[in-house]
C-alpha cells in the first residue's frame, strides 16, 4: 500500500507562521494585562483624574500654543458653559 506524502513541505513552511503570530499574541495579551488598558483611548489611566476644559486651556495658554486674545475669548465661551452660567 502507497501512502502519498505531497503535503508535508505545506506544512513545514506554514508552522513557523502560526508559532510567530501564537507568540505575538501571547506577548500582546502581557502587554495589555501589564498596562492595564481602560479601552476608552484617551489615554488617562484608571485612577487618574482627567483634565477639566478650563485647565486644558490655562496649560495651552501658559505653554504659549495659544495667544492672550484666545485664551480670553476661549475662557468666556466656556463660562458660559458651566454648570449653573445660566
Amino acid at each position: 500500500m502507497m501512502y502519498w506524502d505531497g503535503g508535508g513541505w505545506a506544512w513545514m513552511a506554514f508552522m513557523p507562521l502560526v508559532w510567530i503570530v501564537l507568540i505575538g499574541l501571547v506577548v500582546w495579551a502581557v502587554i495589555r494585562l501589564v498596562h492595564g488598558s481602560s479601552g476608552t483611548g484617551t489615554g488617562a489611566r484608571e485612577g487618574e483624574r482627567r483634565e477639566s476644559p478650563r485647565e486644558i486651556l490655562d496649560r495651552r495658554f501658559a505653554s504659549g500654543e495659544i495667544d492672550a486674545d484666545t485664551y480670553s475669548e476661549a475662557k468666556k465661551r466656556l463660562a458660559q458653559h458651566e454648570p449653573g452660567a445660566q
